[in-house]
């Protein structure tokens, strides 16, 4: 099993909580740590969602940072309708133990990338692009030091989700996204034309559900709250799951069919802030961007199920270890 060292740069809101938990699950993913923005709720409540998601998942080895809490020129956004005020949908807020990394996540992201080897770290960015975009302007040479950047972000033949050509992450701080997709590092973005295929469904919750571990409780917990505020406000049966889409292709790239492609975004007009411009007609060989047309669906959520129950189960034979032990201490 190769095991690929990652950076998670997230802003959570519920469906980034899904994608951590199946982050944290997955022994495939050596997690360098946690960074976060101010995106879906404020970069207060950002950091502090993290904090929680680790200590449910009982993953307190990985270390989280807090990061910008507003974009690079633009006022915040926010998406709170769609996550609940606090971001976690129905769970409730806790003041968790595990403590914040010292210094911001741009520095983290560059001291974390620098020190390994060229090409080693990949870095999935699930909110706006803030903290990646002034890591790159603190180290010019960050982009080409870079593993893969697996990105949340965008829409073409879906449309957008804020505007009608405009994805939330991307509209949110679209400059940082032009950094980004313009610093010639390598750059797999996952679309609404490809999340808006990976549905949960009743099925594939109560699939989730049936896993017996604070985790995939807390994960299913976000889902149902997806899937309510998605009903009422959206009028979907189904809501999508963007986030652990980039986690999922890390883990297994084969759920996602991919083109090279040039990806550029609009900064300068209002209308079509953060329409991101998807070109197919390039050379191949030149394309240092991917744009995710296709997702086998049922395949992330058949992943999602089998890294939680995995989970649980080692946790679970390890208590029995742990009481076996006591136990034979006892009658000693």
């Amino acid at each position: 099993m190769s095991i690929q060292s990652l950076i998670i740069d997230c802003d959570p809101g519920v469906d980034d909580a899904v994608a951590l938990f199946l982050a944290f699950a997955a022994p495939e993913l050596e997690l360098l740590a946690v960074t976060t923005v101010g995106g879906n709720v404020p970069g207060a409540k950002t950091q502090r969602n993290a904090r929680i998601i680790r200590q449910i998942a009982g993953r307190e080895d990985v270390p989280v940072f807090g990061g910008a809490e507003r974009p690079l020129k633009r006022p915040p956004a926010g998406a709170g309708e769609f996550h609940g005020v606090e971001g976690l949908g129905d769970l409730e807020p806790f003041e968790p133990t595990g403590i914040v990394g010292d210094g911001p996540a741009a520095n983290a992201i560059v001291d974390l990338v620098m020190s390994r080897p060229e090409g080693s770290v990949a870095i999935a960015v699930l909110g706006p692009m803030t903290n990646l975009a002034l890591a790159m302007r603190r180290e010019r040479r960050l982009a080409e030091r870079l593993g893969p950047v697996a990105v949340m972000g965008g829409a073409r033949s879906e449309g957008g989700n804020v505007t009608a050509s405009a994805e939330f992450n991307i509209w949110a701080d679209p400059d940082a996204a032009a950094v980004v997709f313009g610093s010639g590092c390598q750059v797999v973005a996952f679309g609404l034309d490809a999340t808006h295929q990976v549905r949960a469904t009743e099925a594939r919750i109560v699939a989730i559900e049936s896993i017996d571990s604070e985790a995939a409780r807390a994960a299913a917990s976000t889902l149902r709250f997806s899937q309510r505020v998605e009903r009422e406000i959206v009028g979907w049966d189904a809501a999508p799951l963007h986030d652990p889409c980039p986690i999922a292709w890390l883990i297994k790239p084969d759920l996602f069919e991919t083109k090279p492609c040039r990806i550029e975004v609009e900064t300068g007009s209002d209308l079509t802030r953060g329409h991101t411009a998807v070109e197919f007609r390039i050379d191949p060989a030149t394309a240092r961007h991917r744009w995710a047309v296709a997702a086998d669906a049922q395949g992330v959520f058949d992943l999602i199920v089998a890294k939680l129950k995995a989970q649980a189960l080692k946790a679970q034979a390890l208590k029995a270890q742990a009481l076996k032990a006591q136990a034979l201490e006892a009658g000693a």
